[in-house]
């Protein structure tokens, strides 16, 4: 022990007792010979002989097969005297062999005596049967036989001792893999008892004490304990105080360890002291019907070391089971425990019940504003409002963030009654607070999990908060079904990320007072295996919420810039390239130096390249945009606000950001016909002027339209009236025509 506070206190009621072995503890010595003469004379020279604080007893017989025959039921002799020749000429020797390979006795001692000194050469008999001694009988006088005997004790006791402490240790690491799966402290002392009997080799019987819990330390009382378990004829200690122990003597055991945190072994018990912390431990005892050996004293000491630190272990897996079943912020059921629960419900086949997904809207937002100590005031209230509902006929949880989960009877978790629950405001830090919440409900089917039930349920909600703020969804298979094939998509995206499926195609940028093409939009396209073109609108937006558009994102500038470089070795050096960047690739860190690497590695003038990005950057926060795009602008890049006008369009970030171009959207060069959509698509192109921006019109269609953008002030446009967007070879052989 490296506490000298855990050091093993021994009670020696009487000293001189203990300095013999009690009269009960022998050495058995078997006398094997067909003489009877060798026998009496042993016996006379032996009588009355004491070695390493035992008398020997000695037993008797007369041929080889008498002595197998015994050692079958007896095997714990210390000492064999064998007589070599006997029923035969090497009956002492066959006996040997049988007593080390047929019976496996390693530890007893066998000491070969033989009248005929020539009937086997000694070194070899020695070695190959594990022979303690080789005498002849003459030689064995009654001094001689005392010192043999006593060195063939003593080697027989050390490997005694060896074996014991290599069961005990064995017992231990036993205890210690039992204890790991315990379910807690409980469990865990009961454990402590039965194993510490076990090593002891007696029965288990005792108790183990511990520090009574429900006795608060912020009361100031002074530390009671209480008996956590009980085995044998001491069950009926279970659950008592220290103080209610009707024994006095394992009371005071009890008590003397615990308050001085140190182990006492007695002469018929063992009061064992296990510190978990500085401060705190608990105190198993263990009766013994004989004193307790120096083996096991040794042992007691490394199995007390070895449980405290397991004991340690038992409280922290406590606390991570605890962990992995509780939201220690809201103390209540978190996602697993919901699972659980959910599993539970239906292996019982509970029909008619469902569960509930409520997601508090703009949580985040309201964190920022008032605070996360507003947060979570906010968090608590929705909890408790949730248990004041739904606490007598339902479960609930809470998922992770702002997510909570109610499993009840699906009559209480009608989408009306969950939205009028939250209608009342909160008063929160003297003020009130009105919240919305999305909602998704699934219902509880035959053949589901509980997970099944819980993905549902997200599937629901998710389409809930897509539709806006405080709406509720339910859970249907045409949802489910779109969902399937959402991720399906999204599975197909990644394959095609690899499988060469992506395509490039280029649409030309015309100059409206020259005439000139001036540049190209580089514009993503996928052409499924199975021949059908998906449409951007469908996996332009799964690869942003997936963040799959960062790889795609990256292989569209490079091989945008690659083909630049291409129509540039075609002679049309004076082409420019607009790639359409995503706000989600703008967040990834060295965004600008992968922009930097692309247009190094094709040889392209960082001016030729220009970056569109759309309005929705703008709600991503200024703060972190614009150092990003003025460092890119620094550089030459040129950088477009894409769609402008359908997103969140403003004139304050139109101001601060660090932009070149305005790019409006086809729906309102469209609207021209109109003379409300025509007074807009003037008020972009003024706009533009006042703040010193190119403006380009896409959606261009006829040779009207570009007329009358260009009669509006457009410096640039592009549609069906110039081309098509085409690919690589086409979009070459259409510049040699028209370029």
């Amino acid at each position: 022990m490296t506490d000298s506070s855990d050091d093993l206190v021994f009670i020696d009621d009487d000293p001189a007792e203990d300095t013999l072995s009690p009269p009960a503890q022998v050495w058995d010595i078997l006398v094997v010979d067909d003489d009877k003469d060798v026998h009496e004379a042993t016996r006379f020279a032996l009588a009355g002989i004491v070695i390493l604080g035992r008398r020997l007893q000695l037993s008797h017989v007369h041929s080889g097969e008498e002595a197998l025959a015994l050692l079958a039921t007896r095997p714990d002799f210390a000492v064999v005297l064998l007589d070599v020749v006997m029923e035969s000429d090497d009956a002492g020797l066959r006996t040997v062999d049988a007593i080390r390979n047929e019976l496996k006795i390693h530890n007893t001692r066998v000491i070969l005596r033989t009248g005929q000194p020539g009937q086997a050469p000694e070194h070899d008999t020695i070695t190959r049967y594990d022979i303690n001694d080789y005498k002849t009988k003459s030689e064995l006088t009654q001094s001689k036989l005392f010192t043999t005997l006593t060195a063939a004790i003593r080697s027989y006791n050390q490997l005694q001792r060896l074996d014991a402490s290599r069961k005990g240790l064995e017992k231990i690491v036993s205890a210690s893999n039992q204890f790991i799966a315990e379910q807690g402290l409980h469990a865990f002392a009961e454990g402590v008892i039965t194993q510490l009997a076990s090593l002891m080799d007696v029965e288990p019987e005792g108790v183990v004490c511990a520090s009574d819990e429900s006795v608060s330390a912020e009361t100031g009382q002074q530390r009671q304990y209480r008996v956590i378990a009980a085995a044998g004829h001491y069950r009926h200690l279970i659950q008592q105080r220290l103080d209610e122990i009707d024994n006095p003597h394992i009371a005071q055991s009890l008590a003397e360890a615990l308050r001085e945190g140190r182990s006492v072994i007695g002469k018929r018990d063992v009061t064992l002291y296990f510190r978990k912390t500085p401060k705190e431990g608990f105190a198993a005892y263990i009766e013994s019907g004989e004193p307790i050996k120096e083996v096991d004293q040794h042992l007691l000491e490394v199995f007390c070391t070895n449980i405290a630190l397991c004991a340690k272990n038992i409280d922290l897996v406590s606390d991570l089971r605890r962990d992995a079943m509780l939201d220690r912020q809201l103390g209540m059921p978190n996602r697993n425990a919901l699972i659980g629960e959910l599993d539970r419900l239906l292996s019982a086949g509970q029909t008619g019940w469902a569960i509930a997904l409520i997601d508090i809207d703009q949580f985040a937002a309201i964190n920022d504003m008032l605070g996360h100590v507003f947060g979570d005031a906010l968090l608590k209230a929705t909890a408790q409002r949730l248990r004041t509902r739904f606490a007598e006929q339902g479960y609930i949880a809470r998922l992770a963030g702002d997510a909570f989960a109610v499993a009840a009877p699906e009559a209480l978790l009608a989408t009306e009654a969950l939205q009028a629950l939250f209608a009342r405001p909160f008063f929160l830090e003297d003020h009130s607070h009105t919240v919305s919440v999305c909602v998704g409900i699934s219902h509880l089917a035959d053949g589901q999990t509980g997970v099944d039930v819980l993905k549902n349920a997200y599937i629901a909600l998710r389409r809930a908060k897509g539709a806006g703020l405080g709406q509720s969804v339910t859970f249907s298979r045409d949802i489910g079904d779109e969902a399937r094939q959402r991720t399906q998509l999204l599975r197909d995206l990644r394959l095609a990320l690899t499988g060469s499926q992506l395509k490039l195609v280029f649409q030309p940028q015309v100059d409206l007072s020259a005439g000139k093409v001036q540049g190209a939009e580089a514009l993503l396209r996928w052409q499924h295996p199975d021949g059908q073109w998906i449409p951007p609108d469908r996996f332009i937006p799964l690869a942003e919420q997936s963040g799959l558009i960062v790889p795609i994102g990256h292989w569209v500038l490079t091989e945008s810039l690659r083909n630049l470089k291409a129509f540039h070795a075609a002679g049309f050096t004076d082409l420019c390239m607009a790639v359409n960047i995503s706000s989600v690739q703008l967040r990834q860190p060295g965004f600008c130096q992968q922009v930097h690497d692309a247009l190094h590695q094709a040889d392209v003038a960082p001016r030729q390249l220009e970056l569109e990005i759309t309005e929705s950057v703008a709600l991503e926060g200024l703060d972190a945009v614009i150092p990003l795009l003025t460092e890119l602008r620094a550089t030459g890049i040129r950088i477009a606000i894409d769609d402008f006008g359908t997103g969140y369009s403003s004139l304050n970030y139109l101001e601060q950001l660090p932009i070149d171009h305005l790019k409006i959207d086809r729906s309102f060069v469209l609207s021209l016909s109109g003379e409300r959509g025509t007074r807009i698509v003037r008020t972009i192109a003024r706009l533009g002027q006042e703040l010193s921006l190119k403006t380009i019109a896409e959606g261009v269609e006829n040779e009207a339209t570009g007329d009358h953008l260009r009669s509006m002030g457009y410096d640039v446009a592009q549609g069906y009236h110039f081309a098509r967007p085409m690919s690589p070879e086409d979009f070459l052989i259409w510049l040699k025509a028209n370029g």
